[in-house]
């Protein structure tokens, strides 16, 4: 079937402005600087360039002359060029020839955010880490700065309060002062499996990892049921926060509570419990925050299942294969019968969950969408655009369009 990240909404095009729209008056002042940045005039710019043979120095000077007299004059109409800076950055960027700053500009930073780093993160991971938060401003920016700024420091496993639209310089001094380290937090993702968890568990709390997998070995005891063949999937996805000297027991009962009380609240019946969360889980790692698309994957697998089909789910191979951080998975691995979670080889839905799913994948689970797909591709792994279809024959040109998208070099990070 192939994993399907949620796709995203292109933004609206912006509204026409009219160039000729008298100055006058604050109302009318946007209409105005757009005009002023509007691409049309660059182009005459441009031919007047052509027409008059100006060399590189004198434009860079008119550039600069005019770039200040705009602040200058601009300045009197918005209330000073610091506040036309801040609304039309990309506009005058776009005028002077600038690139887009990677990084967020000290000072910007506000709200709050929290952010996980796990035993084994690196510099990479927690730079995308930091992103996914809201905290950088583009995935690379902290790790680009720990690169450029010859920085290599040690990060200690926690949950983190910062805030959102931070530099990097700034995210970095925080990550590294303990003030900013939550005591006895532990942050549950969405998807993450239950190795994930324990490392959180133990980062958060203080306690082993070795304890804390002991303590989920015996999971009827609180309550799971003993069908399921691990604690997996009953670890809810939420931040908790637990007292000094918690138990490993304590911790994991909360979790496994959490998991029944909003199963409860969704009108899932003791006895659908293990079935809803096998599809959910499965569901959670085969797609994006799309609710939409959730619904429609549980559609797909469901209607695969009711056809005597094979699901082909590489996320349950991978995770009966114990391979992480990936999407992608061998032939070979695929036609490994010994795999119990090989749904290539092995017909209906996995022996159970192959994560902890979040409360949007359990209600696609609870709610699958109508529909007769049966199958689903994701065709831009960079904004999640997913392609359901009904035949064979239309899938092969969602997965070639996918192919294409992977061939570009820019995006082959994403297809590795």
């Amino acid at each position: 079937a192939g994993a399907a990240p949620a796709g995203r909404t292109a933004p609206a095009p912006e509204k026409a402005v009219d160039a000729a729209a008298p100055a006058s008056g604050a109302a009318r002042t946007p209409q105005t600087l757009d005009a002023l940045f509007d691409s049309s005039h660059d182009d005459d710019a441009h031919a007047r360039a052509a027409r008059h043979h100006r060399d590189r120095r004198k434009g860079r000077i008119a550039g600069w002359v005019i770039f200040g007299v705009v602040l200058a004059l601009l300045g009197g109409i918005v209330g000073g060029g610091f506040a036309v800076w801040n609304t039309y950055e990309s506009q005058i960027r776009s005028f002077m020839g600038w690139e887009e700053p990677k990084d967020y500009d000290a000072g910007l930073a506000e709200g709050q955010a929290q952010v996980t780093i796990v035993s084994g993160d690196t510099g990479s991971s927690i730079s995308q880490t930091l992103y996914d938060a809201g905290v950088t401003k583009t995935p690379d920016a902290f790790y680009d700065y720990l690169i450029s700024a010859g920085k290599n420091p040690t990060f200690q496993p926690g949950v983190y309060n910062l805030q959102q639209k931070m530099a990097s310089a700034a995210a970095l001094e925080a990550l590294l002062d303990p003030a900013n380290k939550a005591d006895n937090s532990v942050l549950i993702t969405e998807g993450m499996g239950m190795k994930g968890a324990v490392s959180a568990i133990s980062a958060g709390t203080g306690l082993a990892e070795d304890e804390i997998t002991a303590a989920m070995a015996d999971y009827t005891q609180y309550g799971v049921p003993a069908e399921a063949p691990s604690i997996e999937g009953y670890l809810f996805p939420a931040t908790y926060t637990f007292d000094p000297g918690v138990s490993a027991h304590d911790v994991i009962q909360r979790m496994v509570d959490e998991t029944f009380s909003r199963l409860d609240a969704l009108g899932v019946a003791p006895a659908d419990r293990f079935h809803i969360l096998t599809l959910a889980g499965l569901v959670q790692k085969e797609s994006g925050p799309s609710e939409e698309d959730m619904r429609k994957i549980a559609r797909v697998f469901l209607n695969r299942v009711a056809a005597d089909m094979p699901m082909q789910s590489d996320a349950t191979v991978a995770y009966g294969a114990g391979i992480t951080g990936t999407v992608w998975t061998t032939d070979e691995e695929r036609a490994d019968a010994s795999n119990p979670y090989n749904t290539y080889v092995h017909l209906g839905l996995p022996p159970g969950p192959i994560s902890n799913p979040g409360e949007a994948a359990i209600k696609a689970a609870i709610s699958p969408a109508d529909g007769t797909w049966l199958y689903f591709v994701a065709v831009n792994l960079e904004t999640g655009e997913t392609i359901f279809s009904d035949t064979y024959e239309e899938h092969e040109v969602a997965v070639k369009q996918m192919q294409d998208w992977c061939a570009v070099p820019a995006n082959a990070s994403y297809c590795e």
